[in-house]
C-alpha cells in the first residue's frame, strides 16, 4: 500500500502523529480493529513522569506505547458498573520519531507495530500472540 504521507523535512507534530496513528489504525487486521474500536488512541511527546516512575524508565524515550485500562481478559461479566474511565492507548511521540530516526523504518508501520502491540495488551495476548497477528497484517 502506497502511504500518504511524503517524508518529513520537519518532525511531525502532535496532529501530524495523530493522523498517521488514525492511517495506521485502519490498516490493522479487521478482525483486531473491530474489537478495539472503542479505544482511544492518544499521543504525547512523551510519558509523564508517573508513567516514568511506574515502568522504572531510565529514560523517557524507552517508551514508544502505553495501553491503560483493563484488558479485556481481566473484565468479569457480573461487574454491573460503568467503567470508571475509557482504555486508552498512549503513543508517544518523541521516542516514537527517535527511533524512527534510528531504524529507518517507514513511519506509519512503525506507529502500526506499536498500536497492534498496545491493542494487544487490551485483550491480554501475548508477545508471540501480537507478533503472529503483525506477521499476519
Amino acid at each position: 500500500m502506497s502511504r500518504l504521507f511524503p517524508p518529513h523535512s520537519t518532525p511531525p507534530s502532535l496532529s501530524d502523529l495523530e493522523t498517521i496513528a488514525q492511517a495506521a489504525f485502519a490498516e490493522i487486521p479487521e478482525e483486531l480493529r473491530v474489537y478495539a474500536a472503542d479505544l482511544v488512541i492518544r499521543v504525547e511527546d512523551f510519558p509523564d513522569e508517573d508513567v516514568e516512575q511506574e515502568m522504572d524508565l531510565e529514560s523517557p524515550f524507552d517508551l514508544l506505547g502505553l495501553y491503560r485500562g483493563v484488558a479485556l481478559t481481566q473484565r468479569s461479566f457480573l461487574d454491573h458498573a460503568p467503567p470508571t474511565d475509557l482504555d486508552r492507548i498512549y503513543l508517544y511521540r518523541r521516542p516514537i520519531l527517535d527511533y524512527w530516526c534510528e531504524t529507518g523504518e517507514d513511519l506509519t508501520s512503525l506507529v502500526k507495530h506499536v498500536l497492534i502491540h498496545e491493542i494487544g495488551h487490551h485483550f491480554g495476548f501475548s508477545d508471540d500472540d501480537m507478533e503472529r497477528i503483525e506477521d499476519e497484517a
